[in-house]
């Protein structure tokens, strides 16, 4: 069998996220519209929601990957392809042997940007962390049984759509090639105009089509460091058609459900429909500063 490729926003945010403001039902829908394959759900500290997500994506077309993003004792945590909710509060190093224990995948999000509760790079546990674990235990840092006496991070977030200049996003790149982690690039979106904004192709072996990857498949390949980052190099002319066609389709979604917030909200969509081709264009000039930070 030939392998695949499949394209997964892995850090996106659902209105079960107290931060968050768009139904997992409109998510998915947004995602299969603008060729995602898959969206994880990580909404803060609660996973509900991201279960489900994960249970209804294939009636979109979607893979379903359930996830979470945790806060631990030393900034947040990405938890892929778990099924319950990981300790709070707890080490870093602990929490990722626990995501372990439960068969998924510990990816650092957004890393040292402390103002959006990054993880400090000293906290993210790291093969020497073995041999200077007694001079950093008053650190609380936990040190688990993989390999060299480390349970490591799976993957290091080397591209947020959020962070709005490129030095953050070059600092967690380095810092994954110095520890020959694998990249991720996610949206890290709360509204929906900004899902798949980044996004990760992954590379699955052995599988002759998408219809054919399971979330297993993806947390494998993820593990094994078969990812591209994608989506920074996206025409600056494809921000309006983004934005505004997730403003449309907010409208159609509130108007067809007849949800509690409909006629409010499907007024409020109409009017997002106008005001965000302003937000496109003052995101497509962002997005062409931020092209050149990334070259610089």
């Amino acid at each position: 069998m030939s392998g695949v490729t499949v394209s997964i926003d892995p850090h996106v945010h659902s209105d079960d996220s107290y931060d968050g403001h768009e139904p997992v039902e409109l998510i998915l829908e947004h995602a299969s519209e603008i060729g995602l394959d898959a969206v994880v759900i990580t909404d803060h500290d609660v996973i509900g929601e991201s279960k489900r997500a994960a249970e209804i994506a294939d009636e979109y077309g979607l893979i379903g990957i359930p996830g979470v993003e945790v806060s631990t004792a030393h900034g947040h945590l990405l938890a892929i392809g778990v099924e319950r909710m990981p300790p709070r509060r707890k080490p870093y190093a602990e929490t990722v042997a626990w995501i372990h224990e439960h068969g998924g995948v510990a990816i650092v999000p957004h890393p040292f940007q402390r103002s959006r509760h990054g993880v400090r790079q000293r906290n993210i546990p790291v093969p020497d962390d073995a041999g200077d674990s007694a001079a950093r235990a008053g650190d609380g840092v936990a040190i688990g049984d993989g390999a060299g006496g480390v349970d490591e991070v799976d993957a290091v977030e080397v591209f947020n759509a959020w962070l709005f200049t490129g030095y953050r996003n070059r600092r967690a790149r380095r810092f994954a090639a110095d520890h020959d982690y694998p990249g991720v690039a996610a949206s890290d979106a709360h509204h929906l105009e900004y899902v798949g904004r980044a996004y990760t192709d992954v590379e699955i072996a052995d599988r002759d089509s998408v219809t054919a990857v399971t979330a297993d498949d993806v947390l494998d390949a993820i593990r094994d460091g078969t990812t591209t980052v994608d989506g920074r190099r996206a025409p600056i002319r494809m921000a309006a058609k983004h934005y505004v066609g997730a403003a449309g389709r907010k409208t159609g979604y509130y108007a067809a459900t007849g949800a509690s917030r409909g006629a409010a909200a499907a007024a409020r969509g109409a009017a997002d429909l106008v005001s965000t081709v302003r937000v496109a264009v003052a995101q497509g000039a962002h997005r062409a500063a931020r092209v050149l930070s990334w070259v610089t």
